[in-house]
């Protein structure tokens, strides 16, 4: 009644009213706010003990604790009550409440076969590329070793209930790795980890169990390629030896030499070639274990720790596994699941090119790539045709930042060159009429090109694919460069030493035209000729540092950082064990 009369004396009152009727909306509003957010709260986090006195009753209770452990879990943002995240919660859920929520793992207070078969993967994930504490180990390590000694800890099914969520996340996570990688996707990722939905992770954790066969439905993701292949034959002999711990990463380049010298020293140390307690002002004992050291992997005995003992000293077996790891991620992520019968292969820190055709390898060829500060791109596209007595156009880039300060300084250096100065006509300018100094970057209305011939940049033949970054493959009149064994020298094309082979092979199912001599006719008599009329060969261009040859595991320079830069981001704080 009272509440009747107050709702009738406010009507009365028209201010009273309309700010009484906005506090009632807000009141409400504010509980509906509470309402809503202590649906989230509402579920209870699950108890870290749940003791059961049998196995009849571990049965009982596990039911309860594995559906109250998925519902928190899913109202916790993918987390479990200590923060450990689980991704793949959602397939989970589907697995387990199909399964009137019983363990996947156990029985009654003991390990099931698969469940033991699972952990011992995860134990053995290396064997994979793969890092074992990214998946669970770690927390599954330690419920193992508390049940294994502890009896109470056996009888209690919390612990029971968590190891099991933990084991079937393990599974379905080194399934997407093996699948679909580690990495961020970019431009050259083929493999899509969006169709790793959850309907799909439901299937592969179901598969694993149901036909028994864990270690084989995950190999069964892995990539087919030959070269992936090879490399995971030969990885577990790699483990076999490795000795993995911590070491000192020294930074090189580093202007500050004191800083070298302390890291090599601290390195030596930590090898057993310099003595704990040595004095940094002993510089006679310090060179002395850098010779030791030198001699023993092959490198010039000098005593100083120049860049290829710094190198060596970086590549312990940690960090070759690290480039392993990257390297099998590479192939999980930019191969395709069926390359194509015929293709070319240039791997740049390999300096090779390779051509495929029906499985067999029918020409390889060394490579000269971009320089450092020039790199060539990693791309896939396809050959579309190849040019005799191509012409070089200068980019503008090369133009600004290395020709122009030179033309500028003697004009003469656009003959010793063999450049020639066109107009936007494409009429040839005498270069003494141009005022050089006053020319820039935005007052430039000319292109610089290179005569035909042997003295061109470009060789005697190019090829081209479509690609943004105006790269191609071509001879060079520089062919002594391939004699070095750093060959990371161009502006970003590749340069091939073996192009006549190259172009034979593009035109081999049309001899009658393009026979050998044929082409050589043309090149002989400086005939530029642009042959397209060949089916069009796929091309991958990538960087991959490792790789199986003569039984044995080839590690090549990471020319461009690319191995350093991920092991940084991805695997920095991965512990060994």
């Amino acid at each position: 009644m009272k509440i009747k009369n107050l709702l009738r004396n406010m009507r009365n009152n028209p201010l009273l009213w309309k700010y009484n009727r906005l506090l009632i909306c807000m009141v409400s509003f504010t509980m509906f706010i509470n309402l809503s957010c202590g649906s989230d709260q509402a579920v209870k986090a699950p108890a870290d003990v749940v003791i059961a006195k049998s196995p009849e009753e571990i049965e009982e209770k596990i039911e309860e604790q594995l559906k109250q452990s998925i519902d928190f879990i899913l109202n916790n943002g993918d987390k479990m009550k200590d923060s450990t995240v689980i991704p793949h919660i959602d397939a989970l859920n589907k697995v387990y409440t199909s399964g009137a929520y019983q363990p996947l793992w156990s029985d009654k207070g003991n390990w099931l076969p698969r469940g033991d078969s699972l952990f011992f993967l995860v134990s053995k994930a290396k064997e994979f590329g793969l890092f074992p504490s990214d998946y669970h180990l770690l927390p599954l390590l330690a419920i193992r070793n508390k049940i294994v000694t502890d009896t109470v800890a056996r009888k209690n099914v919390a612990l029971w209930a968590r190891a099991d969520l933990l084991l079937s996340d393990a599974y379905l996570l080194m399934a997407s790795h093996l699948k679909y990688g580690h990495f961020d996707r970019d431009s050259i990722t083929v493999s899509n980890d969006s169709l790793f939905n959850t309907t799909k992770q439901v299937d592969v954790l179901k598969n694993g169990i149901v036909q028994g066969q864990l270690r084989s439905t995950l190999e069964s993701l892995e990539p087919v390629h030959q070269g992936y292949k090879q490399i995971r034959e030969l990885l577990p002999r790699f483990l076999d030896t490795a000795q993995f711990r911590e070491y000192t990463i020294i930074t090189f380049p580093n202007p500050d030499s004191t800083a070298v010298y302390g890291e090599v020293a601290k390195r030596l140390q930590e090898a057993g070639l310099l003595a704990a307690d040595w004095n940094p002002a002993d510089s006679a004992t310090y060179t002395k274990a850098v010779k030791t050291y030198q001699q023993a992997n092959g490198i010039r005995t000098t005593g100083v720790a120049a860049e290829l003992t710094i190198k060596s000293l970086n590549n312990t077996d940690w960090e070759k596994f690290k480039r392993i790891a990257i390297t099998l991620d590479r192939y999980r992520q930019q191969i395709p699941e069926h390359m194509p019968e015929t293709f070319v292969w240039v791997n740049l820190p390999a300096y090779q090119l390779t051509v495929v055709d029906t499985d067999t390898v029918v020409m390889q060829s060394k490579i000269i790539v971009g320089a450092v500060k020039t790199r060539t791109p990693v791309l896939s596209s396809e050959i579309t045709n190849f040019i005799t007595y191509p012409q070089w156009t200068v980019p503008y880039s090369i133009i600004f930042k290395e020709m122009l300060p030179k033309i500028q300084e003697d004009i003469t250096y656009l003959e010793k060159q063999n450049l020639m100065v066109v107009d936007k006509y494409d009429s040839v300018v005498n270069p003494a009429e141009v005022e050089w100094n006053k020319v820039t970057r935005n007052n430039f209305p000319y292109l610089i090109r290179q005569r035909q011939g042997d003295d061109n940049s470009l060789g005697l033949m190019k090829f081209n694919f479509r690609n943004k970054y105006a790269v191609y493959l071509h001879d060079t009149n520089a062919r002594g460069l391939f004699g070095k064994k750093d060959r990371a020298l161009s502006h970003g094309c590749v340069r091939v030493q073996e192009w006549e082979k190259l172009s034979r092979f593009l035109v081999r199912n049309d001899e009658i035209r393009y026979n050998p001599d044929t082409i050589k006719a043309w090149i002989g008599r400086q005939e530029k000729h642009i042959i397209s009329d060949f089916a069009r060969v796929p091309i991958y261009i990538r960087y991959f540092t490792i790789e199986a040859k003569d039984d044995k595991l080839r590690f090549f320079d990471d020319i461009y950082g690319e191995d350093r830069f991920l092991a940084d981001r991805y695997f920095k704080s991965k512990p060994i064990s």
